[in-house]
This record gives C-alpha cells, sequence and structure tokens, in this order.
C-alpha cells in the first residue's frame, strides 16, 4: 500500500518518526507529501527531519490508499494553504491516519461532522464544535479514520493504523 505522510514545518517529532518508520518496516511506501519538494523540515523539537519527495501542488489522492497526517504545528501550518485542505477533502473514502493536532486538518477539510474522534486535548474543542463526537481514548477507530491524542498514544495508533490498511488490502485482493 502507497501511504501519504502529509508534513509541514513544525511537525511533532516522534509522531512522524515512529509511524512512517513502522508503515516502511511493515512493507508499505510512505511518500512525504509537503509544500515543496525537497525542501528539509524540521520536527518542533529538532530531533528529526523529513525531506518533502512530492509538492503538494503534484501530489493527487488517486496516487495513495492512504494519509498520515502527524502531529506538532504542522497541521496549523498546512491547513492555510488551500491545496493541502483539497487534498485531505479528496481522501474522505480512504484510510486517514491524524494523531494529536493532525485533525485540525480535518476540521479545516469538513471531515469531522457526526465523526467519532480524538486529538489532542485542545483541539478537542475545535472538533466539538465542527460536529464531532469526541472521546478521550488513546486511539479510536471510525470507519477508514484513526485518530489519537498525543506522543504516548502512537503504539495504539500504529498498530490501528497498520490493522485498517491490512484489511484495506485484503479487501482489495
Amino acid at each position: 500500500m502507497r501511504i501519504a505522510a502529509l508534513v509541514g514545518p513544525g511537525f511533532e517529532d516522534s509522531e512522524f518518526r515512529t509511524p512512517y518508520d513502522r508503515f516502511k518496516k511493515a512493507g508499505h511506501e510512505v511518500v512525504i507529501v509537503g509544500m515543496k519538494k525537497g525542501e528539509t523540515l524540521s520536527g518542533a523539537k529538532g530531533r528529526e527531519r523529513a525531506q518533502v519527495e512530492l509538492e503538494l501542488g503534484d501530489a493527487r489522492p488517486d496516487q495513495f490508499d492512504a494519509l498520515f497526517i502527524p502531529g506538532g504545528y504542522s497541521p496549523d501550518h498546512l491547513r492555510a494553504d488551500d491545496r493541502a485542505v483539497d487534498f485531505v477533502r479528496r481522501f474522505r473514502d480512504k484510510p486517514i491516519f491524524a494523531i494529536c493536532h493532525g485533525p485540525q486538518l480535518l476540521i479545516t477539510a469538513d471531515l469531522v461532522r457526526d465523526r467519532t474522534i480524538t486529538a489532542w486535548k485542545t483541539v478537542q474543542v475545535d472538533l466539538r464544535n465542527a460536529g464531532a463526537k469526541v472521546v478521550d481514548k488513546d486511539v479510536v477507530v471510525d470507519r477508514n479514520l484513526i485518530t489519537s491524542r498525543k506522543p504516548d498514544d502512537i503504539e495504539a495508533f500504529v498498530r490501528e493504523s497498520l490493522r485498517l490498511v491490512e484489511n484495506q488490502k485484503t479487501a482489495h485482493a
């Protein structure tokens, strides 16, 4: 399966690196999509770097089987760009994995109404205001949408994301 990792400046280091590495280890192709091809992005804590492989303007959701949105400041930066919002919106019927502040992009793309979701504490209020049912759990699975709250939830987030991708792969085999 081919997974788009939508990453912008100030991503949360562990929320990017751990899922990225685990998705690759499980045999999936993970492509870093961002604002400018070749740009090297730094994590908010400065421990991780990510190089943009595919520019947002050239990325099409039909090139991917799933979308991964790490948290940190990245989602808030990205949702200011209409291309990022449109890219996310077009994953409506595909697996989406969003952790921590990642659901901010889902709010802007209008993908949270009547969905059960979790996120970082301060984002939970925004989700409720956007019509989502918010629960405070380490991981929430609502059909094609996997969400988690924070770095401590990464193991559950990755486990459920991989489970959903494997189920998709089996269904299409």
